[in-house]
């Protein structure tokens, strides 16, 4: 199962995360979010990083030209889209995307199955909430083009491998405060999903 490790801020967090084996790194350009961070921070901290990683840059009600812009600032190399964006947003844009579904229930899990999709809890607020989904409702599901987020932690990741999930993706479950990892905990969190 591939691992992002979400709401990185510093460079220290990015390099522990990928040597504890992260797939992929999740920068929030969301400026309500306690995590933010800006284009130009991300910058900083994404050319030091090592090759075959993906960047991922989270955006909430924002326009396509804003998207483009920050992801090559920042030089992200994937937009991962939080709200419910109409057809004409991604027909214009220039990097590829994933789309969040926010599920309320059920069947919201089964919205763009024919595409990869981060699939996440709903809350009023967007990303890091904490709140896990009900696993139940992937039971008898293809999960092979899912990414499961919300509420997952080192000592429940080993639950969901059954689903097999294309993979998981951690933001407040490995911190120990807002934007700030536990290297202990992406280790162990990484360790459990891939085992």
């Amino acid at each position: 199962m591939r691992c992002k490790i979400c709401g990185i801020t510093s460079y220290e967090d990015a390099m522990e995360a990928i040597e504890a084996g992260a797939d992929a790194l999740g920068f929030v350009f969301y400026e309500k979010s306690p995590r933010y961070i800006s284009p130009s921070d991300a910058r900083k901290i994404i050319k030091k990083l090592p090759p075959f990683v993906e960047k991922v840059a989270l955006f909430v009600n924002c326009d396509a030209q804003v998207i483009n812009s920050y992801c090559q600032e920042a030089g992200a190399t994937l937009a991962q889209i939080h709200f419910d964006a109409p057809d004409k947003l991604y027909e214009q844009l220039f990097v590829p995307y994933i789309k969040v579904i926010r599920a309320k229930e059920p069947k919201d899990i089964l919205q763009f199955s024919d595409e990869y999709r981060l699939v996440d809890t709903y809350c009023e607020t967007y990303g890091g909430s904490g709140k896990q989904l009900n696993l139940e409702w992937f039971k008898d599901i293809d999960c092979s083009k899912i990414i499961l987020a919300g509420g997952l932690t080192p000592q429940n990741v080993s639950l969901v491998k059954q689903y097999r999930f294309y993979g998981v993706d951690v933001s407040s479950g490995v911190e120990f405060s807002y934007g700030k990892k536990d290297s202990n905990r992406v280790m162990e969190f990484i360790k459990n999903a891939k085992n």
